[in-house]
C-alpha cells in the first residue's frame, strides 16, 4: 500500500511552529483586546457569491486563486481566500448598525497559488476589522495598533507604507486618466498578468513588482494628485497622527492592494528579510462594502497579518523560550512501577506541574536519556526500593542533586518548586 502524503501547498505543523502560532495568537488577543477588539470565529466555507461580490470578479483572487466547487445540491462554495468578506457577512447577519464594532479573527485561508516560502496554498492570517467609524482617526488607530502588535512580537526591520486610493467620487476620473496612460504603452513590454489587468483591473498594474512593468509605468498619473479635497484631508489627518506618534512610514503612491473593496487609506508592512514577497501585513478602508453585500451603509477599516511570514521573522531565541519545558519525568525502573507512576503523575499535575512518565519499566540509562530529551526540570526515579519505602528519588536535571521525597509529600514538594 502506497504511503499517503499531504496535498501540494498544504502542510502539517508541529512544535516549534505550532508553538509560534499560539504565541502570535495569544499576543494578538492581548494587544488587540486592549483596543476593544472581540474575537469572532467565521466559517471556512462560504457561498462563492460572497467573494465575487466583495473582492471583485476581475481580481486575481477571484479569477485565478480560489478553491471553488459545487456542493451536492449544485451550489457553488468557496474555501475562504481572506477573512474580511466573511466577517462582513457575519456582521450583517448579526444586524450590525449604529455604533462601532471591532472584530478579531484567526484561521486558515486558501488560495491556489504557487507555493513559496512563507505562503502556502493553505496559509494563516490574523484579521482585525473596525466597523462603524468614518473618521480618519479610526484609520490611524488601526495602523498604530498593528505596529504595536508587531513590536510586541519582537519584530524589527519593518517598513510601513501608506497611500490613499480616493473614493467613489474621485477615483473614476483617476481610473480614466490612468487607463489613457496605459493604453498608450506597448502592451508587449508588460508581463502576462499586467496585460490582462490592462482590461480588467488597471490600477493593479501600478502594484506590479516586475522590474520591466515598474519601468514602463514610472510616469503614470499619481493617484495622490488626483483625489478630491475630502480624501486629501482624510489622508492628511492619518499622516499627522503617525507623525505625532513617531511612527516611521513611506508614502508609496503605487500601493493599491489587490482587492476591489479598498478606498481612501491603504497600508502595508513589508520586510526585506523574507524574500521578494516581503509583505507581512496590510489592509485599508472599505466604506460601502457592507452595503454592497446587502447590509446597512456602515464604514469599515481593517487589516490582515500573514502568520507564516511573521513566523519567518521571529527570533530563534524567542522561539526556544516559547517551547514549554516539562517540570518532571517519572522513570519506572521496576515492573510494578508504571501503575504507581500514573497516580504520582496525576498528583503532580493536580498540584500545578506539567510532565510525562514512562509507561513501561526500562533501564535507568534509557529513561534518563528520555528525561534529557524532553528537557525536564526533574526526573523522578521509581524502582523496587522506592516502591517498598513509598518514596520517589527526585533528581534535579540542572544541578545534578537528588533527594528522596515520600509519596505523601509530593504535593508539598510540587508547590515548593513553583
Amino acid at each position: 500500500m502506497s504511503k499517503l502524503s499531504t496535498i501540494k501547498g498544504f502542510a502539517d505543523m508541529f512544535v516549534p511552529d505550532s508553538t509560534m502560532f499560539t504565541f502570535m495568537e495569544d499576543t494578538a488577543r492581548r494587544v488587540f483586546g486592549a483596543y476593544g477588539y472581540m474575537e469572532l470565529r467565521i466559517p471556512i466555507l462560504e457561498y462563492t457569491e460572497l467573494f465575487s461580490r466583495s473582492i471583485g470578479t476581475e481580481t486575481d483572487v477571484v479569477q485565478k486563486e480560489m478553491f471553488t466547487f459545487p456542493d451536492r445540491k449544485g451550489r457553488s462554495l468557496t474555501m475562504r481566500p481572506e477573512a474580511t468578506a466573511g466577517i462582513m457577512r457575519a456582521a450583517i447577519a448579526a444586524g450590525q448598525g449604529d455604533g462601532v464594532a471591532k472584530y478579531l479573527s484567526f484561521g486558515p485561508m486558501f488560495r491556489y497559488e504557487r507555493p513559496q516560502k512563507g505562503r502556502m496554498r493553505q496559509f494563516h492570517q490574523i484579521d482585525c476589522e473596525c466597523l462603524g467609524a468614518h473618521e480618519p482617526q479610526a484609520d490611524a488607530e488601526v495602523i498604530l495598533m498593528l505596529m504595536h502588535f508587531l513590536g510586541e512580537l519582537g519584530l524589527t526591520g519593518l517598513s510601513l507604507e501608506v497611500n490613499t486610493l480616493g473614493c467613489k467620487e474621485c477615483r473614476p476620473a483617476y481610473k480614466e486618466k490612468l487607463g489613457a496612460f496605459l493604453a498608450a504603452l506597448d502592451a508587449d513590454t508588460l508581463c502576462e498578468d499586467c496585460r490582462r489587468r490592462l482590461h480588467t483591473n488597471p490600477m493593479r498594474v501600478l502594484d506590479c513588482k516586475v522590474p520591466g512593468c515598474k519601468a514602463q509605468t514610472a510616469a503614470a498619473p499619481n493617484i495622490a494628485d488626483n483625489v478630491c479635497a475630502a480624501c486629501h484631508e482624510h489622508f492628511a489627518v492619518v499622516i499627522a497622527v503617525l507623525d505625532n506618534a513617531n511612527i516611521p512610514y513611506v508614502h508609496n503612491d503605487r500601493l493599491v492592494r489587490g482587492l476591489d473593496y479598498y478606498m481612501r487609506t491603504t497600508f502595508e508592512v513589508v520586510s526585506s528579510s523574507i524574500g521578494a514577497q516581503g509583505s507581512v501585513a496590510g489592509g485599508g478602508r472599505y466604506d460601502g462594502l457592507i452595503q454592497q453585500l446587502g447590509g446597512a451603509d456602515v464604514p469599515g477599516i481593517g487589516f490582515a497579518c500573514g502568520m507564516e511570514r511573521l513566523a519567518l521573522m521571529l527570533d530563534q531565541q524567542t522561539v526556544a523560550q516559547l517551547t514549554p519545558r516539562p517540570d518532571f519525568y517519572i522513570a519506572s525502573l521496576d515492573a510494578a512501577a508504571p501503575a504507581v507512576a500514573l497516580t504520582l503523575a496525576q498528583t503532580l499535575r493536580n498540584a500545578g506541574l506539567a510532565g510525562e512518565l514512562g509507561f513501561a519499566a526500562k533501564s535507568i540509562k534509557s529513561q534518563m536519556r528520555q528525561a534529557s530529551r524532553l528537557n525536564a526540570r526533574f526526573c523522578l526515579l521509581l524502582g523496587e526500593s522506592e516502591l517498598a519505602e513509598q518514596t520517589v528519588m527526585v533528581k534535579d536535571m540542572d544541578a545534578g542533586a537528588q533527594q528522596p521525597v515520600p509519596f505523601a509529600d509530593l504535593a508539598a514538594w510540587a508547590a515548593s518548586i513553583q
